[in-house]
C-alpha cells in the first residue's frame, strides 16, 4: 500500500461539544494527502457515539478506558503510515488548507519538523480567506529558531521516522508536553516555521489546561531535572539548550505571579537562573545579529516556466 504524506491523530475525550468540528476539520482538508486517526480515549459523555458516525472515514481506536492525552497521541501515532505526522486536539481544527501549505513546504524544503500558528478564538469558528503566499523560516535545526511562536499540538508537524526516533510523547509529561518534546528533537534534523498563515484554530474555552497553572509549575521542575541529567540531545549544545529552557522558567514564573504561588515563583528562579541567563544572553545575540530572514512562497502551487519558478521562492 503507498505510504499518504500525513497521519493526522485526532485525540478526544469527553469533547462532544467539539469533536464533530475538529473531524470534519480533518476530513476538509486534501484526500490525496492524507489518513485520519482518531483517539477515543474512554469517553463517558456522548463522543464515541458521534465518531462512530464517520466509519470508513475515520480509523478510530477505542481504548477500554481512559488513559489520558500523552498516551493517546503515541497510540495514534503507532497505527499510523503516514511519513509525516499531524496531531489535532479534539476541541481544536485545522484550517482547510493546513495540509497543502505543509506541503508545499515539504516538497520546496524537505524539514523533518514544521511549527505553525495558530488563531485564538472563542465562539463560533470565524471566517478565513484562502491565503495567496506562505510565509516561513528555514532553520537547520529545532533550537536554531530565533523567532517566539506559541506552542499548540494542534501546530507540531514531524517526521514519523524523526517521532519514533526520539520515543514520541515522553509518558507523565503532560502541560510541557511541547516543551518536552521539542527538547528531544532539538538537533534533529532542519525545522520550518510558518509565520504565516496560521494553519488551525485553538478554541479557547473554560476546560482549556492553559488555565490551570500549577501543573505547568511542577512539569517544568522535571523537565530542567533531565537537563540536568543530561537527557536531552546536543551534547556540549548546552548554551543552546538552557537558553531554550530558560523560555520555559519565564513562562512558569509567569504562571506561578498569575495563580500566586510566591514560593514556586522564588524556586524557579532559583533552578533555572543559568537558563534565564543563557535566555538573555541569547536575547542579546538576535538583537545584534537580526533574525533569520522570513521567505515566501506562492501558494496555491501554480505549476509555471521555469524563468518563473525561479523567482517563486524570495527572500521577504
Amino acid at each position: 500500500m503507498p505510504q499518504v504524506r500525513f497521519s493526522i491523530v485526532v485525540i478526544c475525550y469527553n469533547q462532544r461539544e467539539f469533536i464533530r468540528a475538529a473531524v470534519e476539520s480533518a476530513l476538509a482538508q486534501n484526500r490525496n494527502l492524507r489518513e485520519i486517526i482518531v483517539v477515543e480515549d474512554g469517553s463517558t459523555d456522548g463522543s464515541r457515539e458521534i465518531l462512530e458516525e464517520y466509519a470508513g472515514a475515520i480509523q478510530l481506536l477505542r481504548p477500554p478506558k481512559n488513559c489520558g492525552a500523552i498516551a493517546a497521541r503515541n497510540q495514534g501515532a503507532a497505527q499510523a503510515r503516514g511519513q509525516y505526522l499531524v496531531f489535532l486536539d479534539g476541541d481544536d481544527l485545522l484550517m482547510p488548507w493546513a495540509l497543502d501549505a505543509y506541503e508545499r513546504i515539504i516538497v520546496e524544503r524537505q524539514p523533518k519538523i514544521l511549527l505553525a500558528r495558530m488563531q485564538r478564538f472563542s465562539g463560533a469558528v470565524p471566517p478565513v480567506e484562502t491565503p495567496s503566499a506562505i510565509e516561513f523560516v528555514d532553520y537547520e535545526y529545532l533550537l536554531a529558531k530565533d523567532r517566539q511562536i506559541g506552542l499548540f499540538a494542534s501546530g507540531f508537524v514531524v517526521e514519523r521516522q524523526a517521532f519514533e526516533d526520539v520515543g514520541g510523547w515522553t509518558p507523565g509529561i503532560f502541560h510541557m508536553d511541547l516543551q518536552d518534546i521539542y527538547s528531544k528533537l532539538g538537533y534533529n534534523g532542519k525545522m520550518a516555521l510558518i509565520t504565516s498563515p496560521a494553519t488551525a484554530y485553538y478554541r479557547v474555552h473554560a476546560s482549556n489546561s492553559i488555565h490551570n497553572y500549577a501543573p505547568f509549575i511542577q512539569m517544568q521542575y522535571r523537565l530542567m531535572a533531565k537537563e540536568r541529567r543530561g537527557e536531552y540531545p546536543g551534547g556540549k549544545r548546552r548554551y543552546e539548550r538552557r537558553a531554550w529552557l530558560g523560555g520555559q522558567v519565564m513562562f512558569c514564573m509567569k504562571r506561578a505571579v498569575h495563580g500566586r504561588f510566591y514560593k514556586d515563583m522564588v524556586r524557579l528562579v532559583a533552578t533555572g537562573g543559568p537558563m534565564i541567563l543563557a535566555l538573555l544572553v541569547r536575547k542579546l545575540e538576535i538583537k545584534i545579529k537580526g533574525h533569520r530572514p522570513v521567505e515566501t512562497l506562492a501558494f496555491p502551487f501554480q505549476p509555471s516556466s521555469p524563468a518563473r519558478q525561479e523567482q517563486e521562492v524570495c527572500n521577504h
